[in-house]
């Protein structure tokens, strides 16, 4: 704001500035009356206290709460233009917002401890319903391959295979992605051969054959031993 804010307004000096009618100073905030500095006490704010920026739901309430009350500016010498620092507010009214938005940081906080449950039971689920899908397409993978490829594909916010939409909808393209990934990585030479300078697209030829060699063999259901 190029010009002070309308309404009552306090300011911080950016040089030393003296009370014009007590001589007190040098002041840390001043009002400006006929354009003479005044201190707040002169000014009869001195029983305010400061509230600086920073909580915006805190300061609309203290100002609210408050039967008088002033902004805060200093100005900005390279922008050119008066910035907010803050409040001036009655101490009752800042104690009163205070307790309001602890009362909601409170409450944020349990509802944020349902949604945490409400996510985590949510995940049991789909990490069951990508592990039988799975199953279901690799009948023949051993069932603790089955339940890390699942865990690890349907980590959330991992960005995996398994949270994209098609992994969420478990769409067999997306599950069948999550297990050649994990075979890539976990049972074959992929990884070394990253590590030793190929490059991926000569490196997942060269491992191909491996690959399919195993989903061949998982897809096929192991069969009962004769009895």
């Amino acid at each position: 704001m190029a010009s002070p804010p309308a309404g009552l307004v306090a300011f911080q000096p950016l040089t030393r500035r003296y009370c014009a009618e007590c001589r007190s100073g040098p002041l840390p905030l001043l009002t400006l009356e006929g354009g003479e500095p005044r201190c707040l006490d002169c000014a009869d704010l001195g029983h305010l206290v400061y509230l600086p920026r920073g909580d915006t739901a805190l300061t609309r309430r203290a100002r609210e709460d408050s039967g008088l009350s002033a902004v805060v500016v200093r100005f900005h010498r390279r922008r050119a233009r008066y910035e907010r620092q803050g409040a001036l507010v009655e101490e009752a009214a800042l104690a009163r917002a205070e307790e309001r938005c602890l009362a909601d940081a409170e409450a944020r906080a349990r509802r944020r401890a349902r949604d945490a449950v409400r996510r985590a039971a949510e995940d049991v689920r789909f990490t069951a319903a990508f592990a039988e899908e799975i199953r279901r397409l690799f009948p023949g993978c051993p069932e603790d391959r089955v339940r890390t490829m699942a865990a690890h594909a349907s980590l959330r916010g991992s960005g995996r295979v398994g949270r994209s939409a098609a992994g969420r909808a478990l769409s067999q393209a997306a599950v069948t992605a999550a297990v050649i990934a994990a075979v890539r990585h976990t049972a074959t030479p992929y990884d070394r051969l990253l590590m030793s300078g190929v490059p991926r697209g000569e490196a997942r030829r060269r491992i191909a054959p491996a690959v399919e060699a195993t989903l061949r063999t998982w897809r096929t259901a192991p069969t009962d031993p004769p009895t």
